[in-house]
């Protein structure tokens, strides 16, 4: 994972901290909240600027998604189309960030963010 794309996604599990979506109460679910719960980007278009803007070739995150999917899952599942892999691309970043991090409480997240 590249600098450009940890900073974003460290800024959008701040911004989720920040407006009480992650909090104390749901602390052990934050990759759920900020990376699951709903579409990181939603468009064809937009998900294409999205790897344009981070510089990541279309190809390179399609096989990491494939290779996560088939590790954990036993099969790959994403429909191959911008939005769906970029979708399913920062789920997998958010949780290697978040799985990187020592935290029990949302001060302790924050601190390390």
């Amino acid at each position: 994972m590249n600098t450009s794309v940890r900073n974003e996604l460290t800024q959008h599990i701040l911004e989720y901290i920040n407006d009480g979506i992650v909090n104390d109460d749901n602390i052990e679910e934050t990759h759920f909240y900020c990376f699951n719960e709903d579409y990181y980007i939603i468009g064809y278009y937009k998900a294409k600027q999205w790897l344009k803007k981070h510089n990541i070739d279309t190809f390179e995150a399609i096989e990491i998604v494939r290779d996560y999917e088939n590790d954990h899952f036993g099969e790959f599942n994403t429909d191959v189309n911008a939005e769906s892999i970029v979708n399913m691309l920062v789920y997998i970043y958010g949780e290697n960030i978040i799985q990187s991090l020592n935290f029990e409480n949302v001060t302790e997240l924050k601190q390390q963010l």
